[in-house]
């Protein structure tokens, strides 16, 4: 049974007296485990699909069903507590909080989980070694480097052990160097059991995901799966 199941899915923005039709008649399934790249060119709706698996927006029009629980009879206090639980997202501006530590900003996706205080530290500690920022905990985002800000979104996304990673362009505003091992970071995650969507404009990247799918002018072209 998949994880998530979209169907016939439209998502508009209203701009003034204009709507622009963001997302048109998209339907996809994601399996459980599973590692989705999501592909196209600036502006294809690429973005605003992950925006709606993440439940950040609501469909237009059109079906969501998470776990086999239909999303639309959910109010924004029942997604908020899904997001929490369920999902964990990173993105390509890495999204901390300036005046928090590291520590400080991981421990903060444990805190809107409502997670009992007694096992936070064991959990911040856990994440940031999985990512090898451990030893910058007391420093704030602005003391780090843009590949350890990254590895400090990477820990706040998995230490709710969530479902589903979802990553917009996470290796965007990176160097080659530290992009590889961004990626990498996120393939093993996916090796250990987490579900994957990232989206990215690197063929490369993709080429290493287990099927990707090509978006354009905010619909799915098509979908392949790796050989």
């Amino acid at each position: 049974m998949p994880l998530i199941s979209l169907r016939d899915v439209y998502f508009n923005y209203e701009t003034g007296t204009k709507r622009l039709e963001a997302l048109k008649d998209i339907s996809l399934d994601i399996d459980p485990g599973e590692f989705l790249a999501i592909c196209g060119p600036s502006g294809c709706g690429k973005s605003t699909l992950l925006n709606i698996l993440g439940t950040l927006e609501r469909p237009s029009a059109g079906s969501y069903l998470y776990d086999a629980h239909n999303l639309a009879d959910c109010n924004a206090s029942q997604l908020a507590r899904l997001r929490a639980r369920e999902i964990g997202f990173v993105f390509q501006s890495f999204n901390l909080i300036e005046s928090l530590s590291v520590y400080e900003n991981i421990e903060l996706a444990l805190l809107y989980k409502h997670d009992g205080r007694h096992n936070l530290r064991h959990r911040v500690m856990e994440a940031m070694d999985r990512v090898g920022i451990a030893h910058r905990a007391d420093h704030l985002p602005r003391q780090l480097s843009g590949g350890q800000q990254q590895r400090c979104a990477i820990a706040r996304a998995i230490v709710g052990r969530p479902a589903i990673i979802l990553a917009d362009e996470p290796t965007g505003n990176l160097d080659s160097e530290n992009a590889a091992q961004i990626f990498g970071i996120l393939k093993a995650l996916h090796q250990e059991g987490s579900t994957l969507v990232v989206v990215t404009h690197s063929a490369s990247q993709a080429d290493q995901a287990e099927r990707v799918v090509e978006m354009l002018d905010g619909r799915i072209q098509f979908s392949r799966r790796r050989l």
